[in-house]
């Protein structure tokens, strides 16, 4: 088996459609002396958008140098990748801005730090950090937060800081600025609803766009609100689904990540609803928290594209 780059790259991007995007992308990094690990892309040709995510490291041995804006240029070791980074975002820079690109550069190896939320239903935030603990998902989980105890043990198991803060509706502003400095005092960079069962404020989820990730029960966009599975039963359906999306300030209707269903007929109760769809709560939230740690998803309007 081939071994695997000591440390890759990858570079996420959205600009209107046009000839020659793949080419010129590509040229950028041959020049670098990069070498491409993986490349893939979309186009959306209703409003003409192009989207590629390209995954690349250094070339092995040696150095090379780059042309930097100014006429000045850089010379680096292949090793030093941080050194490659600095060089491509300079190289790259006027060129994304000539083509009206929105991108960004993340480290493959990057384990960002996550704050789990949740509340007294404990079956996802225990399914992921089993999952976090077996190494399946590339992060680090600096705090749990709940307005319930039921979840102190569990995080007094993992050995993760366990923060309870209440809730109630004349202490939520009080409450929403206490996670808030958590957050900032930890440098969380990705904060997942593992059914926690509060809505946050508009202020909140504008200070992490792109970066809370909610689990809801239900196939949306049906049965928005908290009784999914009740209003699933009174209604007959013969599927039922969950949904993993960012979180934005509008109510269970952020850009959708992942979705699963499964069929139920009329056999069934409200509580077999909610076991079966319980598993599909943990299997939606889990691929929706891995993609965006691999890097995987690029949102536009209230939608997304998640790369193979």
């Amino acid at each position: 088996m081939a071994s695997q780059p000591a440390e890759s790259a990858v570079l996420l991007l959205i600009c209107p459609d046009r000839p020659g995007l793949v080419a010129r992308v590509a040229s950028l990094l041959f020049d670098l002396g990069a070498n491409i690990l993986h490349a893939d892309q979309h186009q959306d040709h209703e409003q003409g958008l192009f989207f590629m995510r390209v995954e690349w490291t250094a070339a092995s041995g040696g150095t090379a140098s780059v042309s930097l804006p100014g006429g000045k240029s850089a010379s680096y070791p292949k090793s030093a990748f941080e050194t490659l980074l600095d060089a491509f975002r300079a190289a790259f820079a006027p060129l994304a801005e000539s083509l009206g690109m929105r991108w960004q550069l993340r480290r493959s190896g990057h384990r960002p730090r996550v704050s789990i939320f949740c509340s007294q239903y404990l079956h996802c935030i225990a399914d992921l950090l089993d999952r976090v603990r077996t190494g399946e998902l590339g992060c680090d989980v600096a705090m749990i937060v709940s307005n319930h105890g039921a979840v102190e043990q569990m995080a007094a198991f993992h050995q993760i800081p366990f923060h309870r803060i209440p809730v109630a509706p004349a202490t939520r502003a009080q409450a929403e600025a206490e996670q808030m400095r958590l957050m900032t005092e930890a440098g969380i960079e990705l904060i997942v609803l593992a059914r926690y069962m509060q809505i946050l404020s508009a202020e909140f989820v504008t200070r992490y766009p792109s970066a809370i990730i909610n689990v809801h029960h239900s196939f949306l966009p049906a049965f928005m609100g908290a009784r999914p599975y009740h209003a699933a039963y009174a209604r007959g359906v013969k599927l039922i689904g969950a949904t993993s999306h960012y979180v934005t300030s509008a109510l269970d209707d952020g850009p959708i990540i992942e979705q699963d269903v499964a069929r139920i007929s009329h056999r069934d109760e409200v509580a077999d609803l909610v076991a079966r769809g319980r598993d599909l709560e943990r299997v939606v939230l889990a691929r929706a928290v891995r993609w965006h740690l691999q890097n995987r998803i690029l949102e536009y309007g209230n939608k997304t594209v998640v790369f193979d």
